[in-house]
């Protein structure tokens, strides 16, 4: 025996069926009369629920959030102190005045980035712990406004 002698038993397969060709099986094409399922092409899609609206437009639209309570902080550097050659006492109203922040009215705060070499007297609202060692240590005053 080989494997082209071997044959399906007498009755095994059918015909396909050959829907929408005339005769029997013509006309609706088992589809039944009319309507949405009865027409081709995709129809709606999986988030389609019969006219319903659909879940993702039944929720709400996320708009973020705003914290009304945060404090946002100008931001000033040990370079930028550096720089300031007029004053010995540093202010967010010198700070203003140099051009160094925008605006006087907001919360100052000072970061260590950069090198500051001479003694000045810093008065702002806050200090990165860094910034306060190296204003001290270069003879100068950090206090808290």
């Amino acid at each position: 025996m080989r494997l082209t002698d071997l044959r399906s038993p007498e009755g095994s397969k059918r015909k396909r069926r050959r829907v929408a060709r005339g005769g029997k099986l013509g006309k609706t094409a088992t589809r039944g009369a009319n309507g949405q399922n009865s027409r081709s092409g995709p129809g709606k899609g999986p988030a389609f629920e019969g006219g319903q609206t659909p879940w993702y437009k039944r929720l709400p639209k996320f708009r973020g959030f705003n914290n009304i309570f945060k404090e946002e902080f100008q931001i000033v550097t040990l370079s930028d102190l550096d720089g300031i050659t007029e004053f010995d006492e540093i202010t967010p109203e010198t700070l203003y005045a140099v051009g160094i922040i925008k605006t006087p009215d907001k919360p100052v705060k000072v970061l260590a980035n950069g090198q500051l070499r001479k003694k000045l007297n810093v008065k702002v609202s806050k200090f990165s712990e860094n910034a306060r060692k190296a204003i001290e240590a270069a003879g100068g005053k950090a206090e808290v406004i």
